[in-house]
């Protein structure tokens, strides 16, 4: 999948209709009010976890989350950083799909499109060291925890 399939498919998950039950396959998940896609995996890491096969993985995730980041900075403006962290910690119920990424990642990209009603988020994440490292888009329609705008960069 190229950087413009992911778009098309972040732009299908933002018009796609929210189920009313929730259903799960693999690290794809639906519900009211949110959409969760994998758009990005990489192998898992329970055969080899040296150093550079994961250093490799990390940069062939990261480098596609710069490209998503800067494709969808260009269309709606710079994004909101949102803390995954605290959310995971929390006893106050959280509204998915942001519970489920506070399980996997420490923090979330967030844009707001105009006109839209959702908002769309980026993530990478991983489960446990055995498991792959995943470059996640989400959408949803419920209230984030606080997010702070990410600074310029220099």
């Amino acid at each position: 999948m190229t950087t413009p399939d992911r778009l098309a498919l972040i732009d299908t998950l933002l018009t796609r209709p929210f189920p009313e039950d929730p259903s799960r396959e693999g690290y794809h998940t639906s519900g009211p009010g949110h959409h969760l896609h994998a758009l990005q995996a990489s192998p898992d890491f329970w055969a080899d976890r040296s150093e550079e096969m994961l250093a490799a993985a990390e940069s062939e995730i990261e480098a596609e989350h710069a490209a998503l980041v800067a494709e969808l900075t260009a269309r709606w403006g710079g994004p909101e950083q949102v803390a995954l962290d605290p959310v995971a910690v929390s006893d106050v119920p959280t509204p998915e799909p942001v519970a489920q990424l506070a399980q996997l990642s420490g923090e979330m990209l967030v844009w707001r499109p105009d006109l839209a009603d959702r908002w769309v988020g980026l993530a990478v994440g991983q489960g446990d060291p055995e498991l792959p490292i995943v470059l996640f888009a989400a959408v949803g329609v419920d209230d984030l925890p606080v997010a702070a705008p990410v600074p310029a960069a220099a």
